[in-house]
């Protein structure tokens, strides 16, 4: 049995993670903590908020009392939005909190990027231009080049958790670049469990989800490889994660 323990920001697609439990058709479990936030938008105050050190702090006794292995805050603009060392400051903090390694989605993304052996991405965000361009620059401090970068002017979560796979699919269509390796389609509050291989069928091209990288970060924590192709070419990948061999800077444990 291998336990990923997940942040949530409110509520919104937190229904992916069940499904993907059940995708995964395996001894791997993803309990969910609810965290407090205090509106639903996505501006870059509010996202700060969001990820305040004692909102994450909140859900860390619970999820360790599930017996999580490591702990991921699934929130891509509630780490993306304090910047590439803030971002890691968030998960170091947390990985103490919790005595277990600790990551987030944005951090994921780039880890993701990296185990598809990739350099250039395009970005077809729900979110407004303002705050798309900010994740850009967090995935170029990264060491991630950014070909394009598209807003989809959706400012609240709720919005972004209504969506059909038809407005899914005219956002990667429309965020796709020619020298783009992969798609990135930074939100955790969109549904995209269940056709991640549709849309990579679509832009012909590996597409990597919020709510797809949150859990394949939590696994890649807890040292664990799953083959799990309904859910992308990430999870189709048998090879060790690029640097395994290298110490894990996140993984603080008290």
């Amino acid at each position: 049995m291998t336990t990923v323990g997940l942040l949530y920001p409110g509520h919104a697609a937190e229904d992916d993670f069940p499904r993907i439990e059940v995708m995964l058709d395996s001894d791997i479990r993803v309990p969910l903590f609810h965290t407090d936030i205090d509106e639903d938008v996505r501006r870059v105050e509010s996202l700060r908020a969001a990820g305040a050190a004692e909102r994450l702090g909140a859900g860390v006794e619970e999820l360790r009392m599930a017996g999580a292995e490591s702990v991921v805050w699934a929130c891509s603009g509630g780490s993306f939005a304090f910047g590439w060392a803030g971002a890691h400051d968030q998960a170091a903090g947390l990985a103490r909190a919790a005595g277990l390694p600790a990551s987030s989605t944005s951090i994921a993304f780039v880890q993701a990027v990296r185990e598809l052996g990739a350099s250039r991405v395009s970005v077809a965000a729900t979110y407004s231009d303002d705050v798309a361009a900010l994740f850009a620059g967090f995935l170029g401090s990264g060491g991630v080049e950014v070909t394009s970068t598209r807003g989809g002017g959706i400012i609240r979560a709720s919005e972004s958790a209504a969506a059909d796979p038809d407005l899914v699919k005219e956002l990667i269509v429309a965020g796709d670049h020619p020298d783009a390796q992969v798609i990135l389609l930074p939100d955790n509050a969109l549904h995209t469990a269940a056709y991640v291989p549709e849309l990579e069928e679509l832009v012909g091209k590996p597409v990597l989800t919020g709510n797809q990288v949150a859990v394949w970060e939590g696994l890649r924590l807890a040292e664990r490889r799953i083959w799990a192709p309904t859910l992308g070419t990430l999870f189709a990948t048998r090879e060790p994660p690029l640097g395994a061999a290298e110490p894990r800077g996140l993984e603080v444990r008290e």
